[in-house]
């Protein structure tokens, strides 16, 4: 049965901030209603495991607090050592019946799957609990990404039944399309944790709040 899924899924790239403004921004996202939330470590190579291992563990509190899934981006190891609720992997990140393995029925598995319909069927037939396409519209994030057109998500919907995610470039003002044309998802980086230029972390909560508030009136 495919697990119900839907809502804001926010990305928090510690590379953005540093690890005091990143537990602050994520409990505003959380508070705004961010109904999924993934850990996306790309600083192990220059910050130590164990502060790693911390953030994740502070993470994890955080939306235990708000009965939020934690998911962690590619790594399975650091996603079994803290607990978390599951793992986002790429397509060169390892596969679903592994990560199933070692994680479990219960955890979430998301699998990245660009602009194919054919990764993305594959993906659901390895036991994947969503798929994500992407990416939409110009990102700050990866902007080498390949672009993806509307109708995938649009395909998608008539042949899968878990839920599908939308990925790249997306906040308030474009996310809606996304919405009308399949996504149960919106998995946001920039568009919630870039270009904060306080460094009060009551006030980069507070403003992260408001950016996941207008987000999450899209699915109303």
């Amino acid at each position: 049965m495919a697990r119900h899924l839907s809502g804001i899924y926010a990305i928090a790239n510690d590379s953005l901030m540093t690890p005091e403004h990143l537990l602050a921004a994520v409990e505003g996202a959380l508070a705004g209603g961010v109904r999924l939330l993934q850990y996306r470590n790309k600083a192990a190579a220059t910050r130590p495991a164990d502060r790693r291992v911390a953030i994740g563990y502070e993470l994890l509190e955080i939306c235990q607090q708000y009965q939020v899934p934690l998911l962690i981006n590619d790594d399975l190891e650091f996603c079994a050592e803290i607990g978390a609720q599951g793992v986002h992997l790429g397509q060169r990140d390892g596969d679903c019946r592994s990560a199933r393995a070692k994680l479990g029925p219960d955890a979430i598995i998301g699998i990245t799957c660009h602009d194919s319909l054919t990764l993305a069927q594959t993906a659901a037939a390895d036991g994947a609990d969503y798929v994500a396409f992407g990416r939409f519209f110009p990102s700050v994030t990866k902007p080498e990404a390949t672009p993806a057109a509307l109708d995938i998500l649009t395909g998608a919907r008539t042949q899968l039944d878990i839920p599908l995610v939308a990925i790249g470039g997306i906040n308030a003002d474009n996310g809606g399309s996304l919405i009308e044309a399949g996504a149960d998802m919106l998995a946001v980086i920039h568009g919630l944790f870039g270009e904060l230029d306080q460094t009060n972390a009551e006030d980069i909560r507070q403003h992260v709040r408001q950016r996941a508030e207008r987000l999450t009136s899209l699915f109303t």
